[in-house]
């Protein structure tokens, strides 16, 4: 079936239903709503059989949804009406959601139901006398995004059928949420009363804004959008007092204990231009007073109650290193940090070791927010691309013991080819991998040459590039870019993948396999060494790094600060088949 997938932004749920409609045969483009565009003329251009909208933040034009059937994701259940549907479940403490793809028509989220899947909102962890809520970019990718597939695939399914007669809303039966239109959750809801709200409700209120918009905030004489809430019980100030730096983060008190928190935009201000997120203590510069640096040991203990982006634990035979960075990039700095980490778990007396295995992204390469932020970013650039190829060339040379990439969420650029550094490499079954660069105008690096066309071979290699079009982990499996596929919810990944490695560690078939990763590596380097790999790819890197009308520093400006594209872009809209 021919289908036009149209979406505000080609975001995660919108490049996840891409893949995995393509993935069962379906011929997928994707227009973009853009304000300068005509949605109506590009739908009778493509003449879809049914259009699909992901994410679309505005009402699809009376001409397109009385000429096709155009169905409407809302990441609500049946009855939920509104734009800010997770962010109220999460303020809310809600336990149970859903997802409801309706038909458009003249009112917004009120067309009848095609499907509807609900779907669990984990409790979260107790952590430090706090119940800790998902927040909800990690939801909206997790749960939110399995029961959209779930609820897509359905819809489109009945739709093929074309036997389906969709329900009214308001017929009974369809689900027990009454219906309840809420308005735009504003900053009045949203905002901190530091003397007043206790760690868990500040948590809450910034994981129900995480990563948009943010909770906007007064701090050290300026506003700013605070991202990301973590708890903290051990130290104690007076309520909104800053109290120690770790890793980037702030800590700042609150009534009964204190808060880290990761990342600070500032508030943008009439005729200026978007703002975008920052590591706090970076984002504060000058402004921040002295303040102890609470760092964690190099490979912090994930027992430990206290906040860190990086922890690691044993079982047994098997190490599980996993890290967790907002948004999936990694500064220089994070790349850094983890490379230590990585190097102290290669101590430890372990067969199988596991990096990754949190619930959201693995990796999405450099980090460009960083790198648009410093005072020479072909500088930075250069230094985050040097750092992450460290990273990378100590998994690639790791011999004495099997390294698995635990790939939970989604993965990109520089961070898939992070992953495929690994011996084997295990995907949660709704993650999805963009294994390209030509998007940023980046040729890449990472050793990428080394590793994708040793998996998938140089044909395939070069149109993944070509083409940067998202890859289900179905898809990746059958390519050779994963190893296996985990077919579980997200909160269950971890414990998947590390009960998988512990029966990898015990295999007879393993101590023979960690013999010949020496003798292999040996091999390969007599014939074409690791480093020829990285020189050539840095070589292209850096002439792009240096050249200050690059593409690469116009394209990496633009995304950093959300400016829309002009049109969509022709790769996400090929001419129809005829």
């Amino acid at each position: 079936m021919q289908i036009l997938l149209v979406a505000s932004a080609f975001n995660s749920l919108t490049q996840r239903v891409h893949a995995e409609l393509r993935d069962r045969g379906h011929r997928v483009a994707v227009e973009l709503a853009l304000p300068d565009g005509s949605l109506a003329d590009a739908v009778r251009r493509h003449a879809p059989q049914l259009v699909v909208a992901p994410m679309l933040r505005t009402a699809i034009p009376e001409e397109v949804w009385a000429a096709h059937t155009c169905l409407v994701v809302h990441p609500g259940p049946v009855g939920d009406r509104g734009p800010s549907s997770l962010d109220w479940a999460i303020h809310e403490g809600a336990d149970r959601w859903g997802v409801t793809v309706l038909q458009a028509d003249a009112e917004m989220d009120a067309g009848d139901v095609w499907a509807s899947v609900l779907c669990r909102v984990p409790p979260g962890a107790k952590r430090d006398r706090c119940r800790v809520p998902l927040a909800k970019s990690d939801l909206y990718r997790g749960e939110v995004a399995d029961a959209a597939l779930a609820a897509v695939l359905l819809a489109v399914e009945r739709f093929a059928s074309g036997s389906h007669v969709p329900c009214k809303q308001d017929e009974a039966g369809l689900a027990g949420t009454p219906l309840r239109v809420r308005p735009y959750l504003d900053q009045g809801v949203r905002r901190i009363d530091w003397a007043v709200d206790s760690m868990e409700t500040v948590v809450r209120k910034l994981r129900a804004a995480d990563s948009q918009p943010g909770v906007l905030d007064v701090l050290l004489g300026g506003e700013w959008y605070l991202h990301g809430g973590h708890p903290e019980s051990a130290l104690r100030g007076a309520p909104g007092e800053l109290l120690a730096t770790r890793a980037g983060a702030i800590c700042r008190a609150t009534t009964d204990g204190a808060v880290w928190i990761p990342e600070l935009r500032p508030r943008r201000l009439p005729g200026q231009p978007p703002t975008f997120k920052l590591p706090a203590v970076r984002a504060l510069g000058d402004r921040l007073p002295p303040l102890p640096e609470h760092a964690p040991p190099p490979l912090p203990d994930a027992r430990e109650s206290t906040w860190t982006d990086i922890r690691y634990r044993e079982d047994g035979s098997v190490g599980l290193l996993s890290f967790s960075f907002p948004g999936g990039a990694m500064s220089t700095e994070q790349c850094r940090r983890l490379l230590d980490a990585y190097r102290e778990a290669c101590a430890r007396p372990t067969s199988v070791l596991v990096l990754g295995g949190q619930r959201d992204f693995f990796s999405n390469g450099i980090h460009l927010g960083v790198i648009e932020a410093a005072a020479d970013p072909g500088a930075e650039s250069w230094a985050n691309i040097n750092a992450i190829d460290d990273l990378v060339e100590a998994i690639l040379t790791t011999t004495d013991r099997l390294v698995i990439s635990a790939v939970a969420g989604n993965a990109a650029a520089g961070g898939v080819m992070l992953a495929l550094a690994a011996d084997e490499v295990w995907c949660r079954s709704g993650a999805v991998l963009n294994p390209h660069y030509r998007l940023m105008g980046l040729y890449g690096s990472e050793y990428w040459t080394y590793t994708l066309p040793r998996r998938v071979g140089q044909g395939a290699a070069e149109r993944l590039m070509r083409e940067a079009l998202p890859v289900s982990s179905a898809g990746a499996l059958r390519l050779g870019l994963a190893d296996r596929v985990i077919d579980c919810g997200p909160g269950e990944f971890a414990h998947e993948a590390g009960a998988l490695a512990a029966r990898l560690a015990a295999l007879p078939a393993t101590a023979s396999r960690i013999a010949t990763k020496k003798a292999e590596l040996d091999r390969r380097e007599a014939t074409t060494p690791l480093a020829a790999f990285r020189e050539r790819e840095l070589a292209r890197m850096r002439r792009t790094f240096d050249d200050p009308d690059a593409p690469y520093h116009a394209l990496r400006r633009a995304f950093v600060h959300k400016r829309r594209p002009p049109c969509t872009p022709p790769h996400l809209a090929p001419p129809p088949v005829a």
